[in-house]
């Protein structure tokens, strides 16, 4: 999982034996901000050293609400430059369309709650891997930083589960509220429905810990009376078996996921 996590699911390195996929990937973070040719002229004038700074700051935060406070502090201070909200905004922009960055948004179960939302948009990358090129991480580094390990496993996941809520017509959001309940995932569709996800690493410890949010959660949402259940509760993991435990949450392995 270390590996796939910094490989990423770009198609050549895919499709590469192991041993050099993750070169490939590297040759693409390369060449990621070379605009010379660029017919855009927005990306022209774009400094690739502050996109740079920009990437490394949201990997440093990669699955957390980090403020944009936060990473136009963590820019300036460690390049000692000077940057402001505007200037900020406009450069996270040119990074959204060059389909690096896509935030995960906060989920509301009833607007008319009187639960405050927290509203920051968690922190995630369009694929993990250019998290892990812009830190310099292979999967020795990971495996060596489980805490670290299971930030850039959660942004993968939420990858993973974008890309299969979007055949269905859904969105993936997460939720947090004031009084300090939060769910990694909200699967979402247009009709209503949904359901949450915790994503863990594995093993039973993290497993019982995030069954334990999911359930608090329904707990929460059956209070209010007037708000859909959720129709699945989930741990997804890294590894290990699919199975419905005795309080109904499934568990499963991510290389289980289908639309």
């Amino acid at each position: 999982m270390a590996h796939l996590i910094c490989r990423g699911g770009w198609p050549i390195s895919v499709l590469a034996p192991k041993d050099i996929s993750i070169e490939i990937t590297k040759n693409y973070w390369d060449g990621l901000f070379v605009f010379e040719d660029c017919e855009n002229e927005r990306f022209r004038n774009k400094k690739p050293e502050v996109l740079k700074m920009i990437v490394r700051s949201y990997a440093r935060h990669i699955s957390t609400e980090a403020s944009v406070s936060t990473i136009i502090s963590d820019v300036r201070q460690s390049n000692e430059r000077t940057m402001d909200p505007r200037t900020f905004d406009d450069y996270m922009e040119a990074l959204k369309d060059l389909y690096i960055i896509e935030d995960m948004p906060a989920w509301n179960p009833n607007i008319r709650s009187k639960t405050s939302i927290h509203s920051t948009p968690t922190r995630h990358f369009v694929d993990t891997s250019i998290a892990c090129r812009a830190r310099g991480l292979m999967p020795e580094d990971l495996q060596r930083d489980l805490e670290s390990f299971g930030l850039f496993f959660e942004d993968l996941a939420v990858r993973d589960l974008r890309i299969y809520a979007g055949t269905l017509r859904g969105e993936v959001l997460h939720y947090r509220d004031n009084a300090g309940l939060e769910c990694d995932a909200i699967v979402h569709l247009d009709d209503g429905r949904w359901g949450a996800v915790e994503i863990k690493l594995g093993g039973n410890e993290l497993i019982e810990a995030g069954a334990k949010s999911l359930k608090q959660l329904r707990a929460k949402i059956e209070s209010k009376g007037d708000e859909r259940l959720p129709s699945f509760l989930m741990v997804l993991t890294s590894v290990g078996a699919a199975y419905q435990r005795e309080d109904g949450v499934y568990v499963a392995p991510i290389n289980l996921l289908k639309p």
